[in-house]
Formats: C-alpha cells, structure tokens, sequence
C-alpha cells in the first residue's frame, strides 16, 4: 500500500488514507470521475473535466509524466487534484511539484518523510515552471 504525500491548505503532508479514490482507466472514464493515466497517453481535452487525475511513472528515468501534468495544467486547465503515481522517486519529487503534482503516491520501498523533505530543495529558481510561470529576470524589481 502506497503513502501519499499531498499539498493542503497548510502546506505539504503525508496522507495515509489518500489512496481510496477509484481510479478509471481511459477506455472506462466518464467525466467527473477520478481517470489514471499512463505516462505516454495522449492528452484529451475532455480529461480536464476529471475529478482528480493520477499519471502513472513506469520508471524513474521515465519523464513523459512530468510533461503530460504540464499540458494538462497549462493548454488544458486542468485545477483539480493531480497525482504521481508508480515509480515515484525522491529525486525527481521537486520536478514533480513544479510541473504542477499536488500529490505523490511513495511507495512501501520509498521513505515518505525523505520525499517530504525534498518537494523544495532550492530556495530560489531561474526558470518559469506551472507553479511559477514567469522565469527570475521577469521576477525581479531592478528599480529601473
């Protein structure tokens, strides 16, 4: 059984009851349901209207994921809850929040309080991502 790590109104938690939502499949989704895709499904517009969508990592090298959460969030608008789910590595968990996750699924080899602690390894980021869409230049204030 998977822990879930996700983000709440106070900040980033581990949730130990957080996998009991029925995922569906593309093929058996109808909208307002909880759909879970594989890392290389291609996006549909209709996806936006899920209640929450989990994308499956098959591997830890495997980034496909990362890029569908980025679409779906940005060209489709997707606001509801989404999940990473599979093999969910510590390293790539900041990736994972940036490309717009707002929750994990760590499995039973992985420590959830290591993934925890590594959501925000870096106080400070140049480049634009989903959770911050302008990159550093555009940020700062030059007094100008």
């Amino acid at each position: 059984m998977a822990t879930v790590i996700k983000q709440t109104p106070d900040g980033w938690t581990i949730d130990q009851d957080g996998s009991a939502l029925d995922w569906k499949s593309a093929e058996d989704w109808q909208p307002g349901e909880a759909l879970r895709l594989a890392g290389d499904e291609e996006p549909n517009p209709e996806f936006s209207s899920a209640s929450a969508i989990a994308i499956d990592f098959p591997a830890f090298n495997d980034g496909r994921g990362l890029s569908l959460a980025v679409l779906l969030r940005t060209r489709y608008q997707f606001t509801g809850e989404l999940r990473a789910c599979g093999d969910v590595h510590e390293d790539i968990t900041h990736y994972m929040v940036r490309c717009g996750f707002d929750s994990m699924e760590i499995s039973d080899e992985r420590n959830p309080q290591t993934a925890l602690s590594a959501l925000f390894p870096y106080s400070a980021l140049y480049q634009a991502s989903v959770t911050q869409p302008e990159p550093a230049y555009r940020r700062v204030n030059r007094g100008v």
